[in-house]
């Protein structure tokens, strides 16, 4: 038995299919696109088994795609959820045969709220076909499953016949790449566009020093910040140096070099700097890794130091640079 030649033929069987659905698609895919842009409310989608599986994907597909949506199991609706759809609504309802018996016994009931129903079915003459506005065909020739049995190229097809909704409404919108990340705040993307400097900067228990402290208080000071660095203000509390553990390090091999010296004698002198709070996370990591540096000071318009930017805390929020 050949393992990889029944994997091939699966593969080829479900992407004949989707070849042939793209071939006959017509103006029911318009209507079906002019149906859901017209929609005042939301668009629900409904469906049994593995069709109910694939609706509960295209759903979260469509809503996080700008197109207000949610998922609707049929037996659920006939105990009350019916009450979620409102007038203003339309929904999309997913049976290969189109006679799903849970299915076909609310389709009566959502003509009842005059809302437009979008049938995903192999059937036009189908329960479902016939109380459909708008039929869209998802037959297939034959199932991927040798047995013919278990929906394999079918619900590949009703799910790239969803993407393919998707993804023209999204076209048709105009969404854009900000529009998704704001319906993903929690993602890379999310993350990348709308997470700024002043939300992961560290505001308390700084490790801030002045002029005249020596180089032993500093280490003491370095060591209970835990952000390998110090940073040195004048007498007015303006930001003027930076010592970090590099810092130190070369300090050490200098011959004259003694933990009673001033700090300052030590630090850098010109710190990268920056005063703008509302600067993209993604942009301050650029900035970061451009300067070669782990620490970004952040000081008012006094230069005052109101926060650091550490480049560790950067990546532990699943920051990455643009």
């Amino acid at each position: 038995m050949n393992l990889i030649h029944i994997a091939q033929k699966t593969f080829n069987i479900e992407a004949d299919a989707l070849l042939k659905a793209a071939a006959r698609l017509d103006e029911t895919f318009i209507n079906a696109i002019d149906t859901i842009l017209n929609t005042k409310g939301k668009l629900i989608i409904t469906g049994v088994g593995k069709s109910g599986l694939v609706g509960a994907k295209m759903a979260a597909t469509f809503a996080s795609t700008g197109t207000s949506s949610f998922f609707l199991h049929p037996t659920e609706a006939l105990h009350g959820d019916l009450g979620m759809i409102s007038e203003g609504d339309t929904l999309l309802a997913i049976s290969s045969s189109g006679e799903s018996e849970e299915l076909t016994k609310i389709l009566p009931h959502i003509k009842r709220f005059n809302i437009p129903l979008i049938g995903l079915t192999s059937n036009p003459l189908s329960s479902l076909g016939q109380y459909a506005d708008v039929f869209l065909d998802i037959s297939v020739e034959k199932e991927a499953c040798p047995l013919g049995i278990a929906p394999t190229t079918s619900t590949t097809l009703t799910m790239a016949l969803g993407d393919a909704l998707a993804v023209t409404l999204m076209e048709k919108k105009g969404f854009k790449e900000q529009d998704f990340a704001s319906f993903h705040p929690g993602g890379a993307l999310g993350k990348k566009l709308f997470v700024k400097i002043n939300d992961l900067m560290r505001t308390r228990d700084l490790p801030i020093i002045d002029t005249k402290t020596t180089l032993k208080e500093a280490v003491v000071t370095m060591s209970e910040g835990k952000l390998g660095t110090v940073l040195l203000v004048d007498e007015n509390k303006k930001f003027i140096a930076i010592l970090s553990d590099g810092d130190l390090r070369r300090a050490l091999m200098e011959e004259d070099f003694s933990l009673d010296h001033l700090a300052i004698d030590y630090a850098s002198t010109h710190p990268k700097i920056y005063d703008n709070t509302q600067l993209l996370a993604s942009e301050a990591l650029e900035i970061i890794e451009n300067d070669r540096i782990q620490l970004l000071p952040i000081t008012n318009e006094k230069r005052e130091i109101i926060g650091v930017l550490h480049i560790h805390d950067l990546i532990n929020a699943g920051i990455k640079s643009k």
